[in-house]
């Protein structure tokens, strides 16, 4: 599976921003299609994920309320809407794959940089 994000850029704190994140390949195995994201000076940590059949989705706390996650099921692209976004939230974010049966994301695209000015 191969994945192609963009969508990042500057924006101000209190705006808005729209990452996709669009998959190729053997995209019959996906299971679910996740959204991470590196803060600078930190781990990867997780943001929000969605299931490709149902649309089941998680969110991190921090980002609940603000961030949306979405797909488009023909195009298996998936969206990240994100409002009101804070200075904390600038990151290089990642979308990434996980196959049915497995347990971990395995396929990961190659980042977007989000800086939140404040």
């Amino acid at each position: 599976v191969q994945l192609q994000a963009s969508g990042g850029g500057l924006v101000q704190a209190g705006g808005s921003l729209r990452l996709s994140c669009a998959a190729s390949g053997r995209t019959y195995n996906i299971y679910s299609m996740g959204w991470f994201r590196r803060i600078p000076g930190k781990e990867r940590e997780f943001v929000a994920a969605i299931t490709r059949s149902a649309g089941t989705t998680t969110y991190a706390d921090s980002v609940k309320g603000r961030f949306a996650i979405s797909r488009d099921f023909a195009t298996d692209t998936v969206y990240l809407q994100m409002n009101s976004l804070k200075s904390e939230d600038t990151a290089v974010y990642y979308c990434a794959v996980q196959q049915r049966l497995r347990n971990n994301y395995e396929y990961w695209g190659q980042g977007t940089l989000v800086t939140v000015s404040s």
